[in-house]
């Protein structure tokens, strides 16, 4: 049979393989993403795991005239291959190459760019309407997750969804938990039979027959309906989404083509709202990832041969969580509170230590920041640790449930600043210019493993109202050997008396200590201000700068409302007569690419920091040339 899987460059060129040649294609399929994967990092197990639903859905539907809107979208990487992306597969997650997530500006099969939870159905449910208010064709699908499906923005969208009644369909993609109720063989006997064309259609009949006797075609009409109701709750028991106002199917094996493929034909006669549940298996086809589900959900590489991931080196991350738990040990009022991602922030020691004070709410960050409130409220001090690109979706909770009741919330605030890989929908360089707009806030910003550790310490200890810590993804970069860790709002190094200085934060505060060290080199004496609490910022930190005549501020964060603007402000306010030059993100919807390359892209690697402050230099002496 060949490599069927060059053979494909759109759904259409599916529909003449046998049932034979779909399995291959399949397997191929695995293949091509586990290979990829171990060599690009990026999503395994999850994507494995939907092969064959992928298929079916190109099968019965055309992309791009049919809109299949994944959510979360890190499972969509069978869809690239079935729609025309197959020979750049290779580039996955690489600079200039293929996202890893959904992206519009990638491909016209590609709907709704998307790389948070629980935003499918919505978007799909705008789409549908769109298209009918356009008298457009085509079928809108919308895929989700057992666990994007705990986002309360998901049954936002259903509850609308049933409320119009459009034609809309949805798969709930089961690899975990049993929506409805266990109910035996003839439930999934009288499922099956319901999803049959035949069975739509003959109920479409008898209800129009009805609709057309005079006087008792409504009653009998209404009747007949109720007792479908009761005998469905009967064999069933209690179904949310029959609730919501959706034709509910299923479950189903989210691994057999055939059923999938004839169930989804059926459902598209059913003139409204449709729920399909399917069941499939994380990791699918790899021994490991079917074993691991979690380990293999997202990687950096491994070996395909023997799965071995590499031993993980110290992150950030680990040394929150170590951290965490030290302090736990002391304070039994300390809680952890996690929106679905124990393993990425670190808290599985924590889970596992102090089991009554550990809290996975799901993919749910708006409840975890009022849950933590609530927490706080009734004496508890509440850690939340959550993604930067997440903490986004509960900035109402942060104002209104948090600062407002005046009372103690830790924010561990991970994946600050660039990510790397997983590209713009997952940058964190929003949280420090919506948290400035946040009363009563304090911010801290580590650059290394013990200031995050001092810092964690201060804020469970001296900490008060709304409180957080941001910190990057991975590892600490080099630490100068002159350099002290410190809770103090700010640290100033290099020459006192200097007349330049370099003001940065966070992680690229290494890179601004080697400028300086290259300036000193050429002859530039430098002052180094290093902003260890960005919010409140300290009055004294910007009395430090008056004196200088040119003040370079780098901030590996937007500009537009950020730290760096409102020191500016300060400093004007202040009377400074000098030059300000800000260098933070102007663009920041960052595609993916390594980490340190989009940094170095950016200006914030030692080299674009000693070049920004040459450039500036020479362009001074040159117009005092000029004007003498």
């Amino acid at each position: 049979m060949g490599n069927l899987l060059e053979t494909i460059r759109s759904s259409q060129d599916l529909q003449n393989l046998s049932r034979q040649e779909l399995d291959k294609l399949c397997e191929e399929m695995r293949e091509t993403i586990i290979r990829t994967v171990s060599d690009n990092g990026g999503h395994l197990a999850s994507n494995l795991g939907v092969v064959e639903l992928t298929v079916a859905l190109g099968l019965v539907f055309q992309p791009p005239r049919d809109a299949i809107i994944w959510d979360v979208g890190h499972q969509s990487y069978p869809y690239k291959l079935l729609t025309g992306r197959s020979p750049e597969f290779h580039t996955l997650r690489r600079e200039g190459g293929l996202s890893g997530f959904p992206c519009r500006e990638e491909s016209p099969c590609d709907s709704f760019t998307s790389g948070h939870s629980s935003t499918s159905i919505s978007a799909a449910l705008g789409l549908s309407e769109a298209r009918q208010l356009q008298e457009q064709g085509g079928w809108v699908v919308a895929v989700i997750g057992d666990g994007a499906l705990t986002g309360g923005l998901a049954f936002e969208g259903l509850n609308n969804a049933g409320q119009l009644r459009r034609n809309l369909i949805v798969i709930l993609n089961d690899n975990k938990m049993s929506i409805s109720k266990n109910v035996g063989s003839l439930a999934r006997y009288l499922s099956h039979m319901r999803a049959r064309p035949e069975y739509i259609k003959a109920k479409g009949n008898v209800e129009s027959a009805l609709r057309r006797l005079p006087l008792v075609g409504r009653p009998i009409g209404a009747c007949l309906r109720r007792v479908k109701r009761s005998l469905k709750k009967l064999l069933y028991g209690s179904n949310v989404f029959s609730d919501l106002g959706f034709a509910y199917y299923g479950p189903f094996d989210g691994h057999n083509i055939k059923e999938l493929s004839d169930t989804l034909e059926a459902v598209k006669l059913v003139r409204k709202p449709v729920l399909l549940h399917v069941r499939t298996y994380k990791g699918k086809g790899y021994q490991y990832a079917e074993q691991s589900p979690t380990l293999y959900h997202g990687l950096s590489g491994f070996d395909v041969d023997t799965g071995d991931t590499g031993e993980p080196a110290q992150s950030f991350s680990g040394v929150f969580g170590q951290t965490l738990c030290g302090l736990a040990e002391k304070n039994p009022r300390i809680c952890a509170v996690t929106a679905a991602m124990e393993e990425g922030t670190g808290l599985q020691e924590f889970r596992q230590r102090f089991k009554s004070r550990f809290y996975d709410v799901g993919i749910a960050e708006a409840h975890a920041v009022t849950f933590s409130g609530g927490l706080a409220v009734g004496g508890m001090l509440p850690v939340f640790a959550v993604y930067s690109t997440f903490l986004q979706r509960a900035y109402d909770q942060l104002i209104h449930d948090v600062a407002l009741q005046n009372t103690q919330v830790l924010l561990a605030i991970d994946r600050a600043g660039v990510v790397g890989e997983d590209g713009k929908t997952h940058q964190g360089l929003f949280d420090p210019a919506f948290l400035r707009t946040v009363p009563g806030v304090t911010l801290y910003s580590p650059s290394y493993f013990q200031e995050l550790r001092d810092q964690m310490a201060f804020l469970a200890k001296s900490g008060s109202g709304l409180c957080a810590i941001r910190y990057p993804r991975g590892k600490e970069l080099y630490c100068p050997p002159w350099f002290r860790s410190s809770v103090d709002p700010y640290s100033v190094y290099g020459d006192s008396a200097g007349t330049v200085c370099i003001a940065a934060y966070g992680r690229i505060f290494s890179f601004a200590a080697e400028a300086a060290q290259r300036l000193k080199a050429r002859g530039i004496s430098v002052k180094l201000l290093k902003l260890n609490r960005i919010i409140p910022m300290e009055p004294a930190a910007v009395q430090e700068v008056l004196s200088c005549r040119q003040v370079f501020f780098f901030e590996e964060a937007v500009r537009q409302g950020g730290i760096g603007e409102h020191f500016a402000c300060l400093l004007l306010e202040a009377g400074f007569g000098g030059q300000f030059v800000l260098r933070a993100i102007e663009e920041p919807f960052i595609k993916h690419a390594p980490m340190f390359r989009a940094l170095e892209e950016l200006g914030f690697s030692a080299e674009g920091m000693e070049r920004t402050v040459l450039e500036h230099l020479e362009k001074e002496a040159a117009y005092g040339k000029k004007e003498a």
